[in-house]
């Protein structure tokens, strides 16, 4: 295997939900009886409770490779300097905060935003980013160390999770909910947007017929120069995905689109996603202690802990306290 030589750098979206500029920003864009309809438009995908400090500093600790880390957000500042100042003082001038205002330079008709499948696709505009760049949520943590061929090897990107039959039953059940609310109740009807249903739309767009490739909850590489050249080629498919403010079902993932290029031109960088996934509301007592032995496995290097403000306070505090004996930190 060749050792990679490009530089690595880390991209995390990043949106503080309780910001009450971006509350009033975001029901303009809601008719009244649109706010519970709508899908992804629920005011909790948009919370946080510092879970950035802890993303960032896994990444400090367990990747020091990394060159940079963008934090891509709408107008705000997720204020780490000092935990990280306190942690690698020598990395505070690596991390920059980017607007969605530079990325959608020239496509200003499509903010504000609040759309994560928006905001990934246009990533790949960020001034100064490496052309080897790794996507991030700010709930997906390091919980080992890793090297560089982690993420690209042979300089092309790693592709992490598993290949999967359409979401047939998926599509065939949302078509007959839809069907009968619009039809049989003559209610309107917005079909929930799907993870699943998202990455099998971009396959689509390859020509995929009888399978996809599903990636999970994880760190997800990707190549710039990949993404640049299809969407200048492709303007218009690139434009008929940004123009929703909130995730919709016919969109299709960014990653889900990166991997199967890759794929279709020779990339078998193919790897499972070596992450566990927690989902801690209205859980079992003892759900997070699992999840968190087992991420203690060799093979588990990622960990994603999901809507975690749906959690009760005893399990935030347990997340807390585990992340605080992992990185080896301590932030209240």
């Amino acid at each position: 295997m060749k050792e990679n030589s490009t530089p690595i750098d880390i991209v995390i979206a990043w949106v503080d939900g309780s910001d009450p500029e971006l509350h009033k920003k975001r029901l303009k864009y809601l008719d009244s009886n649109e706010k519970d309809l709508i899908p992804g438009a629920n005011p909790t995908r948009f919370h946080s409770l510092n879970e950035i400090s802890y993303c960032v500093l896994s990444i400090l600790k367990f990747a020091p490779f990394v060159r940079k880390i963008f934090i891509v957000t709408d107008k705000q500042n997720p204020n780490i300097d000092n935990v990280v100042k306190q942690y690698f003082p020598e990395r505070v001038s690596d991390i920059q905060i980017v607007d969605h205002s530079e990325i959608f330079e020239g496509y200003e008709d499509y903010l504000p935003t609040f759309n994560s499948i928006c905001i990934s696709n246009m990533l790949w505009r960020i001034k100064d980013l490496s052309n080897q760049f790794v996507y991030f949520n700010d709930d997906v943590f390091l919980v080992k160390h890793i090297k560089p061929s982690v993420w690209f090897q042979n300089n092309r990107p790693v592709l992490r999770g598993k290949w999967m039959f359409p979401p047939y039953e998926r599509l065939i059940r949302d078509g007959l909910k839809s069907f009968f609310q619009s039809t049989i109740l003559g209610k309107q009807s917005k079909r929930v947007s799907s993870f699943q249903v998202n990455q099998w739309n971009a396959a689509l767009l390859h020509g995929f017929k009888f399978r996809y490739f599903l990636s999970g909850h994880t760190p997800l590489a990707l190549d710039k120069r990949r993404l640049k050249d299809y969407f200048t080629l492709h303007p218009e498919i690139l434009k008929e995905n940004l123009k929703y403010r909130f995730r919709n079902y016919s969109q299709f993932n960014t990653v889900a689109l990166a991997n199967h290029l890759e794929y279709i031109n020779g990339n078998r960088n193919l790897v499972s996603s070596q992450a566990i996934y927690a989902q801690p509301k209205n859980r079992k007592s003892n759900y997070l202690d699992r999840k968190f032995k087992q991420s203690e496995s060799k093979d588990i290097l990622f960990l994603c802990i999901q809507s975690l403000e749906l959690a009760s306070k005893a399990d935030q505090e347990k997340v807390f306290k585990n992340l605080n004996r992992i990185l080896e930190v301590q932030i209240s």
